[in-house]
């Protein structure tokens, strides 16, 4: 396993993230343990979550994700083995039961999340807190184009003032963004240097062959100012493995059993799909491990978040690591993308 640096801190990540966000809905407590054992076994040492998981979204399963990390921590004593990262929710989002679904970014909520992932994930420290999705409205999740709108939002200057008191308080080492914009970004840096508070070293946003959005306007970001991606739905809800080939739907997988997510399922997703796992059949390869090696691959990602619902799932996501694509397999990647760029952004 190959370790990165957490933007400019002292911490060296996995290039590969156990993702979690199905414990709770997809996996039970067990099978979410067994992950994280396996993951351990094969050098990972970075684990993600957030107080929203699991998803989709519900009140009742809300937070049962963290619990289950939680007892994972207490039951094997091994929580400084870990770099845990979580995440705040923000407003929208179709999320009512959180907080009276009145969401922000303030101290009264961070405070509050904080406070409450903490005793569910039974450790008194998480190494990575993000800020889930911008509180402001601008363009993400799947929306490119931006189409600004006059309200009223925390000021970044409040939420990084009251991050740094978390951290001064020991509670959190580190702070993250997740589905921000450039402009975000770099307020965000900005503000820090400034002011001496919290400098952001990571991003979470989504990448993946069929949305490479990231590379337009946030790379040259993520590199020069040592704010490493997180990259997260690398296989596209699953698309890019090749299941959902010809329409199929396969029991218990994740786009058929929840309407929710259909990102990645529109016609021009489907045919590149068809295009990215016919040419990693032509080269031998499996299609999932192809589409996650070339994100791990990128220069401006610090770790690829990886998910599964088995471990058999897990174990064909974790060889991913040691693949390294040929040229050829490279420039045919190359050009389907140029046919069909970030057909599901």
């Amino acid at each position: 396993m190959e370790y990165r640096k957490l933007g400019r801190t002292d911490l060296d990540v996995s290039a590969l993230c156990l993702g979690t966000m199905t414990w709770g809905e997809q996996n039970s407590e067990s099978e979410g343990h067994a992950q994280i054992e396996r993951a351990k076994a094969s050098g990972v040492n970075f684990i993600d979550t957030a107080e929203m998981y699991p998803v989709p979204p519900r009140a009742e399963t809300y937070s049962k994700t963290e619990q289950i990390i939680g007892s994972y921590f207490k039951q094997r004593g091994d929580r400084a083995d870990w770099i845990l990262a979580s995440k705040i929710a923000g407003p929208g989002n179709g999320i009512s039961h959180i907080r009276d679904g009145q969401l922000k970014f303030n101290r009264q909520h961070i405070v509050a999340a904080l406070d409450a992932s903490l005793k569910r994930l039974q450790t008194d420290w998480i190494d990575l807190y993000q800020l889930h999705w911008p509180e402001r409205p601008t363009n993400f999740f799947g929306q490119l184009d931006y189409k600004h709108k006059d309200v009223d939002f925390t000021p970044l200057e409040e939420t990084l003032e009251v991050l740094d008191e978390q951290v001064k308080a020991g509670k959190i080492r580190h702070i993250g963004l997740s589905n921000e914009t450039p402009w975000g970004t770099m307020k965000f840096l900005q503000l820090a240097q400034s002011r001496g508070w919290p400098r952001a070293v990571s991003i979470q946003n989504p990448y993946n062959l069929l949305n490479r959005s990231f590379e337009v306007g946030l790379a040259e970001v993520a590199i020069r100012e040592q704010c490493g991606l997180l990259a997260y739905s690398p296989l596209a809800f699953g698309m890019l493995s090749g299941k959902y080939e010809g329409g199929a739907r396969p029991a218990g997988a994740r786009i058929s059993l929840f309407s929710r997510f259909a990102r990645y399922t529109n016609p021009q997703s489907e045919a590149a799909c068809s295009r990215y796992v016919a040419l990693a059949r032509e080269h031998g390869l499996d299609p999932a491990q192809m589409a996650l090696a070339f994100v791990t691959a990128q220069p401006f990602v610090t770790s690829n978040i990886i998910g599964a619902t088995s471990l058999e799932q897990l174990d064909s996501n974790l060889a991913s690591a040691e693949l390294k694509l040929s040229e050829e397999a490279l420039v045919g990647i190359e050009a389907i993308h140029k046919a069909q760029p970030n057909p599901a952004p």
